[in-house]
């Protein structure tokens, strides 16, 4: 039963694998069951469905593969801040996690451009959106964080430059990850000196004068 168990475990990974990276490189449309079983080495072409269900099954599966671990690390590191003020180890928050983790996969990676394929798709967009807020204790945390260091700032331009900010974040990752799966020179030598530019970057938008409110 053990071993059978084990057969089935290895067989789901290498299916979330193979999605991952035909979802990432080809979009979410382009990608067919058939062709996963085959990229994973399966020849019955039926083993996504057996496994998993719909492709949005598939999606939510390596969604929260990956949220699992981000998330653990960010509230590791914000269990260490205490009622700090200064943006910046907010900001951190939010960078840093998502940096180590695409850094401890190895290159190379697909799990950034598999993010921006996924959320640029209005039909499976809300699936990551989702899996964000099961670590709703976190985002709360996180929001009375940068609350405290930017108490002027309207709710709503706080939500807004979030929103600006987490599509900066991936959009710079899907750029260093795909340069690094192709052998091709990134802006910066590493995944911390990515997430420290950022840092600096994202802690500018959110201190910039506010001309006005999102309607």
């Amino acid at each position: 039963m053990r071993r059978r168990d084990e057969q089935v475990s290895a067989t789901r990974e290498a299916l979330l694998s193979a999605a991952e990276r035909l979802f990432a490189e080809h979009g979410v449309h382009a990608v067919g069951n058939r062709q996963i079983s085959e990229a994973a080495g399966h020849g019955n072409n039926a083993a996504v469905s057996y496994h998993f269900g719909t492709k949005a099954d598939v999606i939510r599966a390596i969604a929260r593969k990956h949220a699992e671990q981000i998330e653990g690390r960010r509230e590791r590191m914000m269990t260490g801040l205490g009622d700090s003020t200064d943006p910046r180890d907010w900001v951190a928050c939010l960078v840093r996690p998502y940096t180590e983790h695409l850094e401890s996969l190895g290159t190379p990676t697909w799990y950034a451009r598999f993010t921006a394929q996924v959320m640029a798709d209005p039909a499976f967009s809300a699936i990551m959106i989702d899996e964000a807020l099961t670590a709703a204790p976190i985002v709360r945390l996180f929001q009375d964080g940068l609350a405290r260091c930017l108490p002027g700032l309207p709710a709503e331009v706080q939500h807004e430059r979030v929103t600006m900010a987490r599509h900066l974040v991936t959009q710079m990752c899907v750029e260093r990850e795909r340069a690094l799966a192709e052998g091709a020179p990134t802006f910066r030598p590493t995944w911390t000196d990515t997430a420290d530019a950022l840092i600096e970057v994202i802690v500018a938008i959110w201190q910039a004068p506010v001309h006005g409110t999102p309607s």
